[in-house]
């Protein structure tokens, strides 16, 4: 590797830990720091939220990187229309859902805990589609790099730069906050989600508005639909105690 691809290379990862460091936490926190309080996992669990969240954000820089390498300029132009706003407001109705969905049924819950890490990768994600300096200034370098490899590689290098970040320590500590609430008032639990899920479709309407005002309440109604859905189906298939039949 040349001394001036070096360079390069340092100073983009510089460029992802100036954003890592700074704006990235005041960001993400709302998303992804009520997403942890809501769930109060352990700390197992509240880590493996976390590397989910920021292993999303890497993945989606070294896919930036590529595709602006690959399609040069039309897609640097195409991002900065606003569209990740789209795809965040999504993300974060679709990890709502997932916070009031029934999980009470054993099979349910088995499901769930496999796939419990789907909502903070998407938001870690989906997140790193806001418009900023340092994205654009990555998107260009990339774009003049002319390859798909060479944005990749920019990309990885930006998103490891990216995950020097006080959300390392954030995350776990909301969900160890959370995790305490539902251990000494547990009456305050369903509150927790519910409130949870109230800030995350507020996160989302505030996203999806500014890309296309009046799509809300249609994504809100289906994502209702569906969680209503689901709730249904969870109360017709819970066992019914059997009355009358004692142990000896």
């Amino acid at each position: 590797m040349s001394p001036d691809t070096d360079v390069s290379a340092f100073s983009v990862w510089l460029l992802g830990a100036s954003l890592g460091l700074t704006a990235c936490a005041a960001t993400c926190m709302p998303f992804i720091g009520t997403w942890v309080f809501a769930r109060a996992d352990a700390q197992a669990g509240a880590w493996r939220d976390t590397l989910s969240f920021l292993g999303g954000r890497l993945v989606a820089y070294a896919l930036l990187g590529a595709l602006a390498g690959s399609l040069g300029a039309w897609f640097v132009r195409e991002l900065a229309g606003g569209i990740g706003n789209l795809a965040i407001g999504l993300a974060a109705i679709v990890s709502a859902a997932w916070l009031a969905w029934p999980a009470t049924s054993h099979s349910l819950c088995q499901r769930m805990k496999k796939t419990n890490g789907v909502s903070p990768f998407l938001m870690g994600a989906t997140l790193t589609l806001i418009p900023c300096a340092p994205l654009a200034t990555l998107l260009a370098a990339s774009a003049a790099g002319g390859s798909i490899g060479r944005g990749a590689f920019l990309g990885s290098v930006f998103g490891l730069g990216a995950l020097l970040t006080p959300m390392l320590v954030l995350i776990p500590a909301c969900a160890m906050f959370g995790r305490r609430l539902r251990q000494h008032q547990g009456w305050i639990i369903p509150w927790m989600t519910a409130g949870a899920v109230l800030v995350l479709l507020a996160l989302a309407q505030a996203r999806i508005d500014l890309v296309a005002d009046g799509l809300f309440p249609y994504l809100i109604g289906i994502a209702t639909l569906v969680v209503a859905w689901a709730r249904l189906r969870d109360h017709r298939v819970r066992p019914t105690p059997m009355i009358g039949l004692h142990p000896r």
